[in-house]
């Protein structure tokens, strides 16, 4: 098993690290730099463009486990785990007590939108409400990375192209996401700061079957989300069999694969992110994806 994370050293460069496998532990994660295991030059080259990524390019089975010498204690704050992802899709309604809470008919086929990789950011880094937004709304996913180029991949087929699986946060700003003309999806979920990753990609050899992981959302002490991806309507290996019809799908892609019933323009009355709140999406076997949430300046 490999769970992979990024951070920004001493020296202002980011680095790939190999985080501790307990993830769900109260302290501070501990994190080994791959230059330690493969020196600067090998690490160097599979942060390049987030090559890590391509299962056919990096083998991570051949990674020396680390010794207790090499940890470090994680910064308070992460990089996202992929750090420029070619394309970034999201599922919209994809379970179906969501679906149903939103008033919307449980769709019978995916439905796909996107979001621009400035949206990124990493475990600790904050989520920035913009002036011109006063309904910022909260959703927790499971999050797949590709790790093989896939074109008109099967269903049967389709996990044997993920690298991974990360936490995800579905960041909307709910005015423009229905208050617009049109219904502008892409601009409500692509405000810079509105797709927080992390803390780490776990690989596939350790997540075997992305179809029963327990995905929650916290806003601050209070339970908001809490399901399982049991509950999805549309698996991992459809969504990638089905995207893979109309593009290429490259190492490094990120799928969001929608997010459970509870988010907060559903509740009465509606709860929207506001200065000071501390969001935390939690998914089993990967980790807690945690960020601040602050006013723009």
């Amino acid at each position: 098993m490999v769970a992979l994370s990024r951070y920004v050293d001493e020296a202002g460069k980011p680095q790939l690290a190999v985080m501790e496998k307990d993830r769900s532990s109260t302290g501070p994660p501990r994190l080994c730099p791959v230059s330690a295991l493969i020196g600067p030059q090998a690490a160097e080259e599979w942060v390049r463009d987030d090559a890590f990524c391509d299962r056919s390019a990096v083998r991570l089975a051949d990674l020396p486990s680390p010794r207790e010498d090499q940890w470090i204690d994680a910064p308070t704050t992460l990089l996202p785990p992929v750090g420029r992802p070619e394309k970034i899709f999201c599922i919209g309604l994809n379970y179906r007590d969501h679906a149903l809470e939103t008033g919307a008919e449980p769709p019978s086929e995916p439905i796909v939108f996107s979001k621009f990789n400035t949206s990124l950011v990493g475990d600790g880094q904050p989520i920035v409400l913009p002036c011109i937004s006063r309904r910022v709304d909260y959703e927790a996913e499971l999050v797949v990375v590709i790790g093989a180029t896939a074109r008109n991949v099967p269903a049967e087929d389709a996990l044997s192209y993920v690298f991974g699986y990360t936490c995800g946060h579905d960041v909307s700003a709910r005015d423009w996401q229905k208050g617009r003309p049109g219904g502008q999806w892409l601009l409500a979920k692509s405000f810079d700061t509105f797709a927080p990753v992390g803390p780490c990609v776990v690989t596939t050899d350790e997540i075997t079957d992305p179809g029963e992981l327990g995905v929650r959302m916290r806003l601050n002490d209070q339970t908001m989300q809490d399901s399982s991806t049991a509950q999805l309507i549309f698996d991992v290996p459809t969504l990638i069999a089905h995207l893979s019809q109309f593009v290429t799908l490259r190492p490094g892609d990120l799928i969001f694969t929608g997010t459970p019933p509870g988010v907060g323009a559903a509740r009465q009355p509606p709860q929207f992110l506001k200065p000071g709140d501390h969001c935390t999406v939690e998914v089993d076997s990967i980790g807690r994806l945690r960020n601040p949430v602050h006013a723009e300046r």
